[in-house]
């Protein structure tokens, strides 16, 4: 059975991402992201992979081992297992530049093959036809001819020309849960990296960076830093009032009207996704259970004690 698409809040750090994410693939380069747990770093890596289950909002795990490819955006998001070694890293991943060009020259050739065999098909049913006439393709009376195929060399140079920039086009290889790859791992990853033609994203938690410093032959090659920080309160704020509520949540429609009761959600969660999310889904619990119609500060403290998120 086929899952209802997630909808995907489109904020502020997840439009800062996807800049930093274009700019190491554009420049081939190394970037680093890191955040605390929760803040939708994996999702937004996902939504910026892959749309196909996330569905953009106006308002504001993969499996291990597994590639997940966005053939528009020629991006390729990876989360290593929890025991990796180089040669699965190799295995995995290293050869994806390949046969991620592979699967676009095929998806092209599916769409412009046909339309050329039909131009090509087209062009010599007509010049037969005008041989039986004894009329010649090069004088004056096949000027229709001659435009039909002047038509059809263009646009297979336009198709030759596209199947130059499909091969030339550097990818970027967005690695998840980077925390997991050992020294030996990560040498893999970079001579990856090496090879030329693509842009590398590692994504982990705080303290990545200073890790990854410790390799001075990858370090050195860290172009860019991006720190995937929590959603700032005016836009969460903006959130909540705007209806937002996680997959499967339903909340009343004038459930968070209580001025009170939203101050504490956002104190309580400050500015994390994940911790918001389950927050939300204990409070229509509690509203579910008692028979209540709308958030107050006293359903929210309830719902709070439901979760470990440690003292507020």
């Amino acid at each position: 059975m086929n899952k209802a698409p997630v909808i995907f809040v489109e904020t502020q750090e997840h439009r800062r991402f996807q800049e930093f994410c274009d700019a190491c693939r554009r420049d081939c380069y190394i970037g680093l992201c890191y955040g605390m747990a929760g803040v939708g770093k994996t999702f937004s890596a996902r939504y910026y992979t892959n749309r196909k289950n996330l569905v953009p909002s106006s308002f504001p795990p993969l499996s291990a081992g597994k590639l997940e490819k966005g053939l528009d955006r020629r991006v390729v998001l990876y989360t290593p297992s929890v025991v990796n070694s180089p040669g699965q890293i190799d295995r995995e991943i290293g050869r994806c530049r390949g046969s991620f060009s592979t699967a676009l020259l095929n998806r092209l050739g599916k769409e412009e093959k046909p339309k050329l065999a039909a131009m090509e098909h087209n062009i010599e049913v007509k010049r037969r036809a005008a041989y039986r006439n004894g009329v010649s393709v090069d004088d004056g009376c096949a000027a229709e001819f001659r435009h039909e195929r002047d038509t059809y060399f263009a646009e297979y140079k336009q198709y030759q020309s596209r199947r130059r920039e499909i091969r030339d086009t550097p990818i970027l290889l967005v690695i998840d849960e980077a925390d997991r790859l050992r020294m030996a791992s990560l040498e893999q990853v970079r001579a990856i990296f090496d090879q030329g033609g693509m842009g590398l994203v590692l994504i982990g938690m705080p303290g990545l960076e200073k890790r990854l410093a410790r390799y001075a032959q990858l370090y050195s090659r860290v172009g860019f830093v991006h720190e995937f920080c929590a959603l700032a309160e005016p836009e969460a704020r903006g959130l909540l009032l705007g209806g937002w509520q996680p997959p499967g949540v339903n909340l009343p429609s004038d459930g968070l009207t209580d001025e009170k009761a939203l101050a504490a959600i956002l104190r309580i969660t400050d500015g994390n996704f994940r911790l918001l999310s389950r927050l939300l889904t204990q409070i229509a619990r509690v509203l579910t259970i008692n028979n209540l119609r709308q958030v107050t500060p006293a359903v929210v403290e309830v719902a709070r004690e439901s979760l470990v998120i440690g003292t507020t």
